[in-house]
């Protein structure tokens, strides 16, 4: 028996469609086949435990095998099989209207869209069409008394379909899919280029899969058994086998969730470390087993994109448009509950191993601090475990740093000050001045910081933060007491001016202040709102105001009435007087590590003459 026909379709250029369509990820072909193949072999392994299936299961393997001199791609699997009457049924009949439209639609979408129309329109088979010029299927169900179908398309909607007997029968149950490579596919004839498509989509079906001989799948990857059946060196070594040449992680979350939806996983944290070029795209999201994406954005909260590992769920809606995934209530509580259950762990370590979680916060802290800029639900949780370090190298959680500073560092209008260093080292003048006084300094040098100071100024209450050289440290934290000068307002005028005409730069602006004797003589701070502002530009922040980052520095250069050189300078002549003032505002930028070039030469100079006059 012969039949010949049209495949049933409402369009008559599905195929040029198809083909031109999905052009660039033509690979994923082998994915859809391989995936058929796996299908038909489970259901045939879920008939048999039902009984309705009692021949021999034999050996359950697809084979992908190629000829290269013949032009020929087969993928063999021994699962249900077809008899001619489902051929014509699930194969000929293609549930497609709308084609040309359809393609009009997503055409101006980006590149993730473009093998949608497959998966969305039961068209997986039909990609063989992508690289093949004829596709053959031979098939012999595994219902008793079937006779062998052969069925034949050269990519028109015209097939053959024949029931050929003897010699040309086929001798086991299962299909074989034989494609007739194009000339414009020559690529995938070679063997590494199969391989390389069979490892990247097909690593953990889990069905085996041999390709020229050997097996290139586990069958059970490590995400579908039970954490009680695995060890921690379990989890490491699969880490090594998706990220070969990586740092060890530094622990891991594994999911296993079936309601209201399915996902299962294994998220690892790595060690990020403070760098803004952090590597996404590292999570891999497979549906059940089947490699699809590396581009989980979406499908996890955008910081949660600094993880590792894999994810799979029947339940994402992987072929249709990115906006239908941002709008699919099951994307978003699979979003939520990633993101809960992140939150959890961390959360989890640290109350049983503060230590430990302490240790290990240098690795963990910008990710948690992202979390907690990106995600709201994530900050109401990390509060609690977010970690801040002085510059003694002691860790507090916030309400332990403020309960810690509090009696010391409230101003005169009640507010509590937090005081920070960006470079302790560099700064350590200003950071020995406040602790002077009593004050304690945090360190906040992370590249997230500005804006992580920014978002607990607008979240904890009557709290505001300070870098410790922004100003002198009677102004960092204003009290009531105030200190009196021993100069004049006249001294006062004329130490500015002297000053002034010493440094003669118009972006240092001179101020005369009373402070303690056994402050420096200068102090040069850059105003926090405008050290602020240039931090946050240098990060990608600081909204409307990022102009003020390019904008030439302002200091203020603070004297020090009550300084024993203060009476120095004015009592000496004006080229003495001159001198003096300008080696006291090097030493002011040397404390701010601002002296450099020709003027630390001329410091250099100075110095050794006054020593010398002295």
């Amino acid at each position: 028996m012969q039949e010949k026909g049209s495949i049933s379709i409402h369009t008559e250029n599905i195929f040029p469609i198809i083909k031109k369509f999905l052009y660039s990820d033509h690979e994923i072909f082998l994915r859809e086949l391989v995936s058929n193949a796996v299908d038909a072999t489970q259901k045939l392994r879920s008939l048999a435990q039902l009984g309705e299936f009692k021949g021999e299961l034999g050996e359950l393997k697809v084979r992908v095998t190629v000829d290269k001199e013949a032009r020929k791609i087969t993928i063999s699997d021994r699962g249900l099989g077809m008899t001619a009457e489902e051929i014509k049924k699930y194969i000929n009949q293609i549930a497609f209207s709308g084609a040309t439209e359809f393609v009009e639609q997503y055409k101006e979408k980006d590149a993730s869209t473009k093998d949608q129309i497959i998966g969305q329109f039961g068209l997986g088979f039909y990609s063989a069409f992508m690289v093949a010029e004829e596709v053959e299927i031979w098939s012999k169900s595994y219902q008793e008394d079937t006779l062998t179908a052969h069925w034949t398309c050269d990519g028109s909607t015209e097939f053959t379909l024949d029931e050929p007997t003897g010699e040309h029968a086929k001798a086991e149950r299962g299909t074989d899919v034989v494609l007739h490579v194009a000339a414009d596919s020559d690529e995938f004839l070679e063997e590494a280029r199969l391989r390389t498509i069979l490892t990247k989509y097909c690593k953990f079906l889990p069905i085996e899969i041999e390709f020229e001989g050997e097996v290139i799948n586990q069958t059970q990857p490590i995400w579908t058994k039970q954490p009680s059946e695995l060890t921690d060196e379990d989890y490491t070594k699969f880490y090594q086998e998706l990220y070969p040449f990586s740092e060890p992680p530094l622990f891991w979350i594994h999911l296993n969730v079936d309601y209201p939806f399915n996902l299962t996983g294994i998220l690892y944290f790595p060690k990020v470390k403070d760098e803004l070029q952090f590597q996404r795209n590292k999570i891999q999201l497979y549906s059940r087993q089947v490699f699809i994406t590396d581009e989980v954005k979406d499908v996890v909260p955008e910081f949660l994109m600094l993880l590792h590992g894999v994810l799979d769920s029947p339940d994402i809606p992987l072929n249709v448009s990115r906006s239908f995934l941002q709008a699919d209530a099951n994307v978003k509580k699979i979003n939520t509950y990633v993101t809960r259950k992140v939150a959890d762990k961390l959360s989890e370590l640290f109350k049983k191993d503060r230590a430990g979680y302490e240790e290990k916060w240098s690795d963990i802290g910008l990710f948690v601090k992202y979390g907690m800029l990106s995600d709201e639900k994530f900050y109401d949780k990390a509060k609690d475990f977010a970690l801040v370090q002085n510059t003694a190298g002691k860790y507090f959680t916030l309400s332990e740093y403020q309960e810690f500073v509090q009696a010391n560092q409230k101003d005169k209008n009640d507010q509590l000050a937090v005081l920070y260093a960006t470079d302790p080292e560099a700064q350590h003048a200003y950071v020995a001045a406040a602790t002077d006084r009593g004050y304690d300094v945090l360190k906040l040098n992370a590249v997230l910081d500005p804006h992580f100071i920014g978002q607990l100024e607008q979240k904890l209450e009557k709290v505001t933060f300070k870098r410790v050289d922004a100003d002198t440290v009677g102004k960092l934290i204003e009290k009531d007491e105030a200190t009196e000068s021993v100069l004049s307002d006249e001294d006062k005028t004329r130490l500015q001016e002297l000053f002034a005409k010493a440094i003669n730069n118009e972006h240092m602006h001179v101020q005369v202040e009373a402070l303690s004797p056994q402050d420096s003589p200068v102090i040069i701070t850059l105003p926090e709102f405008m050290r602020r502002m240039k931090d946050m530009q240098r990060t990608g922040g600081g909204g409307g105001m990022a102009f003020m980052g390019s904008l030439p520095d302002s200091y203020t250069v603070s004297v020090n009435a009550n300084h024993p050189i203060a009476q120095r300078i004015l009592s000496a002549d004006e080229e003495g007087g001159s001198k003096l003032a300008r080696q006291a505002f090097d030493l002011g930028l040397l404390a701010q590590n601002m002296l450099k070039g020709e003027a630390l030469t001329a410091f250099v100079k100075r110095s050794a003459d006054l020593l010398t006059a002295s």
